[in-house]
């Protein structure tokens, strides 16, 4: 499995050689058409400062647009639907989270030569937290514990569901899928036992939970040494928690790890449902992505997968 230097460095890599396209479907992204979307919509940000943000988002092109704001624009067909999502919430879950978080400013219509939705937010300070960013682990283990706590607290009325908040059996025919084209990658047998061992937990039988979906290093953001932003709420809604818990084991080892489960009081079934979420996930980012076209997906990936199969 690759070092955290070697993940660093994959993120300077990708931002120096020219992009390859993650998804077949995907339309061709750049700073001018960014620049003409404003220009048409937006004129009067359309002369600021424009630059790409990378390593790049697998759902958006982003760019930062001056020094307070960033731009959005879905890269294929189904994704546009998020911008909708993170006007109607985001601004709600700002006040009561522990971190930064952007706000949406604007949406922009489709025109002739791009044809979704995109948006403007807010611009969030920080760089990608990966560990050789955060100062103190077990601190570390304490922010997510109240980063997870604020959003399962927060009031879910009217929420939407969250994709990855769904019972882990709704993933088992894809992850089943991933496993068997991953042979000769990895050790199927020991996978599909874990997997089999995250399907036979309880299924979560409490009120749905607010959830990012998403808590990795690649959406989380390092300030001073310490988090102090959370981007990309794509995966955003209710369901079961321990799709957020199974950042421990992408943030975090050791007693760390041990740190944050007792500080959020995680019961086995959670714990092993959070597992099974981290598994399913780095399969379907090893299974989908290469790096060629997403380096430093495919690195967490597979230390995701690592940290999971050496703590069983």
């Amino acid at each position: 499995m690759a070092s955290l230097g070697a993940i660093a460095e994959a993120g300077r890599l990708v931002s120096r050689v020219p992009a390859v396209r993650m998804h077949q479907d995907e339309l061709d992204i750049d700073a001018g058409l960014a620049r003409r979307l404003l220009s048409s919509q937006f004129p009067e940000w359309a002369d600021l400062p424009l630059a790409p943000v990378l390593p790049a988002g697998t759902d958006h092109a982003i760019f930062r647009l001056g020094e307070d704001m960033s731009v959005r624009i879905p890269r294929r067909e189904g994704i546009e639907d998020q911008a909708d999502l993170e006007q109607e919430w985001l601004p709600r879950l700002a006040p009561h989270l522990p971190v930064a978080i952007p706000v949406p400013l604007a949406i922009g219509l489709p025109e002739d030569d791009y044809p979704f939705r995109w948006a403007i937010h807010t611009w969030v300070e920080g760089r990608p937290a990966t560990r050789e960013r955060l100062r103190d682990e077990g601190e570390t283990a304490v922010d997510l514990a109240r980063l997870v706590r604020a959003l399962q607290r927060l009031e879910t009325g009217g929420a939407p569901a969250a994709g990855r908040g769904a019972p882990l059996a709704t993933r088992d025919r894809q992850t089943r899928i991933w496993i068997v084209s991953l042979e000769g990658a990895i050790d199927t047998g020991v996978v599909t036992a874990l997997w089999e061992e995250a399907l036979g937990a309880p299924v979560w039988r409490g009120s749905p939970r607010w959830v990012h979906g998403d808590l990795d290093s690649r959406n989380l953001l390092a300030c001073d040494g310490r988090l102090g932003g959370l981007v990309d709420f794509g995966g955003l809604g209710v369901g079961d928690p321990a799709c957020d818990v199974g950042t421990a084991w992408k943030m975090l080892s050791g007693a760390a790890r041990d740190r944050f489960r007792g500080e959020l009081g995680v019961d086995d079934a959670t714990w092993a449902r959070a597992r099974g979420h981290v598994l399913s996930q780095s399969l379907g980012a090893l299974s989908y992505y290469t790096l060629a076209n997403n380096a430093v997906l495919v690195l967490e990936a597979r230390r995701w997968l690592s940290a999971v199969l050496a703590d069983r």
